[in-house]
């Protein structure tokens, strides 16, 4: 064994050989300067390139008036995930794109009008999306696939993406959703409620009170053909408050049919009221069977994702109509 020259050279080799001496330390063990470009500086520069064109892409969807469409619930969080998956040196992609999307929404929320509503709404879809191309990525990198299998991933998600703006893509808004309920009354004094405006001191189920405008004041009542009512709703994130005119498009014994006249509140964002129909039946000499059946269009894209939440708050709205407009006061009490 040769012994270490006098500059300290281990590697077995002399300045003469005309050859670099090898370290005998390990890579992780050089110091920083020699190592290169950290995992976490990777992943950082992977975030803030995502980041940056997540949010231009949100503004491009705001201003062509699409953020409601698949190309903001879907196209945005693939795209970021996408990015984030192409970082070379992150230990887990599906990790560092959970955590991309988590600061993604933290930052976008503030410039919702929805604000954390929509943050809690849409949220389980970005997730789900970023979750399922991580594990695809991750799998795929392991088998040196990952840049082609990101490819495939972004050509099956782009029709889905496409919803609500290419008409072909775009499933039917069209939705019905009713509700049943029994009253504690006779039909007279169920007829009677209906006649009046609704009644606003009834509690929201809690469902409609996580964000939702709520109903602040109520106009209006009868039940003859053309008979009008109002239900003013507060605004929400900043927004100005609106109102939700109906009247009475139909009327005969024990049913009633209202039809939308103009609808300016926030709701309009996520349903578009078209229509309610009111129909109610003796079940005994004090008790009545109302269903309240509500027409509206869906607003929000994809269909998969967002009809079971827009039928199920709709049905939430039904029942609490039977309650607040079906209900004699003495009854709800």
């Amino acid at each position: 064994m040769r012994e270490p020259d006098e500059k300290g050279n281990q590697s077995g080799q002399s300045e003469e050989d005309g050859r670099e001496p090898v370290a005998m330390y390990p890579d992780e063990a050089r110091p920083a300067e020699q190592r290169g470009v950290s995992a976490a500086s990777w992943w950082l520069s992977a975030l803030v390139i995502a980041l940056t064109v997540g949010a231009e892409l949100y503004r491009v969807l705001k201003h062509d008036e699409l953020i409601h469409s698949g190309a903001m619930f879907l196209g945005v969080p693939a795209v970021l995930a996408i990015l984030l998956a192409l970082t070379p040196k992150a230990k887990s992609l599906t990790g560092g794109i959970v955590k991309g999307i988590t600061l993604f929404l933290l930052i976008v929320a503030p410039l919702l009008g929805e604000g954390y509503l929509c943050i809690l709404i849409a949220s389980p879809i970005f997730y789900l999306v970023g979750i399922i191309v991580g594990l695809l990525a991750d799998t795929a990198r392991k088998r040196k696939r990952r840049k082609a299998t990101l490819s495939c991933v972004a050509i099956v998600l782009l029709p889905m993406c496409l919803e609500g703006i290419v008409p072909q893509l775009t499933w039917s808004r069209d939705q019905t959703v009713e509700c049943t309920a029994v009253v504690n009354a006779p039909i007279p004094a169920v007829e009677a409620a209906l006649a009046q405006s609704p009644s606003l001191q009834t509690p929201l189920p809690a469902w409609l009170r996580i964000g939702f405008p709520r109903p602040l004041a109520a106009y209006g009542g009868g039940l003859a053909v053309g008979a009008k009512r109002t239900i003013h709703f507060a605004g929400a994130e900043g927004d100005p408050p609106g109102d939700l005119v109906s009247r009475v498009g139909e009327s005969r014994a024990n049913y009633v049919r209202m039809e939308t006249v103009s609808d300016s509140t926030k709701l309009t964002q996520w349903v578009r009221w078209q229509s309610s129909e009111v129909e109610w039946r003796a079940i005994d000499a004090q008790h009545t069977a109302v269903t309240w059946r509500v027409h509206f269009t869906r607003e929000l894209d994809p269909a998969w994702y967002f009809i079971p939440w827009e039928r199920f708050t709709v049905g939430q709205a039904a029942r609490y109509m039977i309650e607040a407009n079906a209900t004699p006061r003495q009854a709800a009490r």
